[in-house]
């Protein structure tokens, strides 16, 4: 089973040596990362090899690598699922078409989209109900954006960040609200916020914030610690947004360089000529034993002193999709 702590601590041994090592928490697995990997998990012991899966389940190499060893056959569209198996939506979220297409070929279907993203599609129905232009910022072929776009795509235009704004255009500036992919940076999209109330005094903003609690809690604890560090490792996929934009957000932050690694082995020594202080962290779909293994590796070049830097404690969870706790019931029950 994949590890899922999500901030169990590192007891590493104080050493001396002035190096160290300040780590991030709230880091890790986040509660809707933690539900789609189980469902996958719990799918093939209730189904058994192979589950397909639409898409990655979650951006991250380490993850998707170790279900496949498990039997899950990650695919990018149903139609590459025979008829009549069972398929996995992923974290990211899908279009309505998607849910029909699997419908067409009888496929049993398990949504794993994170309940945060499913909140956003809901608002996007419902604003376009109410005739509203929807400006959905965020990144441009994200899987999440092309999720939430499908729910109402005469009434959504995508805004890719601040510089975007610009190009965006609508029908009445007195009915337009904005939404977000939950994984950006948190303070990219108020500049982007910000640039589109000067053009669109009126523009609404849903109601509640749409960044998941995750991202802003791991983009702020990087903040703090990125100014004492020489250099911050962030563990996490090259596709995985929140984790791509940890490492921005400790070089805006002030830390003098910041690189992005899926394993320990990555590591470049050079990285570590001169410094005294690293940050670690990881993005929200990475397990905890990948972070364990970099403060090993850390640890083995000097720097073994580790304190670990908190913020806020993460307690949310979400329940298994209903498709498979029905199943799970139903099979308990025999």
């Amino acid at each position: 089973m994949l590890s899922r702590t999500a901030g169990s601590g590192y007891h590493g041994r104080v050493t001396e040596s002035r190096k160290r090592v300040l780590l991030a928490k709230p880091r890790g697995y986040c509660a809707g990362v933690d539900r789609a990997v189980q469902t996958v998990e719990e799918a093939l012991k209730l189904y058994g090899a192979p589950v397909y899966v639409r898409k990655q389940i979650v951006h991250n190499k380490h993850v998707v690598t170790t279900l496949e060893a498990a039997g899950a056959i990650f695919v990018e569209e149903n139609e590459e699922v025979p008829e009549g198996s069972t398929v996995v939506f992923s974290a990211h979220g899908v279009a309505p078409e998607v849910h029909e297409q699997a419908r067409e070929r009888n496929l049993k279907a398990i949504d794993a989209t994170c309940p945060l993203v499913t909140k956003v599609h809901q608002e996007a129905k419902r604003y376009a109900a109410d005739d509203y232009d929807i400006l959905l910022i965020g990144h441009e072929g994200h899987e999440e954006v092309i999720g939430t776009a499908g729910e109402a795509p005469a009434h959504i235009q995508l805004v890719d960040g601040p510089d975007d704004v610009a190009n965006v255009t609508v029908r009445d500036p007195a009915k337009v609200v904005w939404l977000s992919q939950t994984t950006l940076s948190v303070d990219e999209t108020l500049e982007t916020v910000a640039r589109l109330k000067t053009r669109l005094p009126l523009l609404q903003s849903p109601p509640s914030d749409d960044i998941c609690y995750a991202t802003s809690n791991r983009q702020q604890v990087v903040k703090q610690i990125a100014p004492e560090c020489d250099v911050v490792i962030v563990v996490g996929s090259t596709n995985s947004s929140n984790s791509v934009r940890l490492v921005e957000v400790a070089l805006g932050a002030g830390a003098r360089s910041g690189h992005l690694v899926d394993y320990a082995s990555e590591i470049q020594d050079e990285w570590l000529e001169g410094a005294t202080t690293v940050g670690v962290s990881s993005g929200a779909s990475v397990p905890d034993d990948l972070v364990m293994d970099v403060l090993a590796y850390l640890a083995g070049r000097g720097f073994g002193e580790v304190t670990e830097f908190t913020t806020a404690e993460e307690r949310l969870t979400f329940s298994l999709p209903k498709e498979l706790r029905r199943d799970m019931k139903a099979a308990a029950s025999r």
